[in-house]
């Protein structure tokens, strides 16, 4: 089988990629197929096709996307929307020319409204208000989704999508502006303790709750879904209802979480927070549900995940020096 992984340098996409070369370490008669940024712009139609037509690869795994935390998304909405957009249609649609009937794409929660039922079920999708600060972003991915079912209904392909809740683990973009929750208070404190600094600051009040997913979890519920055979897929979805939750259906307080790296780093100073400054969104927690009933859930628990992706921040944070 020849599998194509669209971004597998990023942390999904490399998670996902270490899975398929396990696998076929194990026996699998697997053909992985990888392409830089730099070999393949995915924005740029005409080398999309022409890699699809040349590769024609049996199943495509989107994970390639333009991602970053509140900061990139507030200062480059253009960008998010642009970039994303043209490498869902890109990658859907000429997969689909070169006769691929089988594709996995990755989506994000911030699809959901803004001010949607907790947990948020999958039929939550365009009930409301997309949060305004990801907007762009949550827009492109939700075109995503209908990519892949408009091709199915079309076209009788098998096109999937799966959204995860917030992801962290090896690879993960630690810049100290650009980066999600997780990996900024890690930095934040790792680099404390560096310094000798008796306190951290943390915006808002530390109230709000987040899930969090390490995306080895990840991939392996990616793979999960793409392997389900048809029967079972269509039984636990609707035709234009039919992307799948990841997550783990459980959710901390930022100040938890923030009072779990410390120990991890080993930061004892004092972490204050500073009301001034914005919360957000107070809830964001997956309804996992339906695949659960499917047959996965996950399995690294956040303290150990922790542990994990601290460690591989320590070994690599030469490469985030900026």
């Amino acid at each position: 089988m020849k599998i194509y992984v669209a971004g597998h340098r990023g942390m999904v996409g490399a998670a996902i990629t270490r899975r398929l070369e396990a696998q076929r370490a194990a026996g699998e008669k697997l053909e992985i197929i990888t392409r830089t940024s730099d070999a393949l712009d995915l924005t740029d139609q005409a080398a999309t096709r022409d890699f699809m037509q040349a590769e024609r690869p049996d199943v495509v795994i989107l994970a390639a996307a333009r991602v970053g935390g509140i900061a990139a998304n507030n200062t480059l909405p253009a960008d998010f929307i642009y970039q994303n957009l043209m490498i869902e249609c890109n990658v859907i649609h000429q997969a689909f020319e070169a006769g691929v009937t089988r594709l996995l794409q990755l989506g994000s929660s911030c699809i959901y409204p803004r001010a949607v039922g907790q947990p948020m079920a999958e039929d939550a999708l365009l009930t409301g208000v997309l949060e305004p600060t990801n907007e762009p972003y949550a827009v492109a991915k939700i075109a995503g989704i209908k990519l892949c079912e408009s091709y199915n209904r079309q076209h009788g392909v098998d096109y999937r999508s799966v959204m995860p809740t917030n992801l962290y683990g090896p690879g993960d973009n630690f810049h100290p502006e650009h980066s999600h929750v997780m990996p900024a208070l890690m930095r934040r404190f790792h680099e404390a303790v560096q310094n000798n600094l008796d306190e951290v600051v943390i915006w808002g009040s530390g109230k709000p709750r987040r899930e969090f997913l390490h995306v080895d979890d990840m991939a392996e519920a990616s793979l999960f879904v793409l392997g389900l055979d048809a029967e079972t897929y269509r039984a636990n979805t609707e035709p234009m209802l039919s992307h799948i939750n990841v997550g783990t259906g459980q959710d901390i307080s930022i100040a938890e979480l923030a009072a779990m790296i410390a120990d991890v780093t080993g930061f004892e100073g004092t972490i204050r927070y500073d009301a001034s400054k914005p919360d957000g969104t107070m809830r964001k927690l997956m309804d996992v549900s339906r695949l659960s009933r499917m047959g996965w859930s996950a399995r690294l628990e956040l303290a150990e995940g922790l542990r994990q992706t601290y460690a591989w921040f320590v070994a690599n944070q030469d490469s985030f020096r900026r």
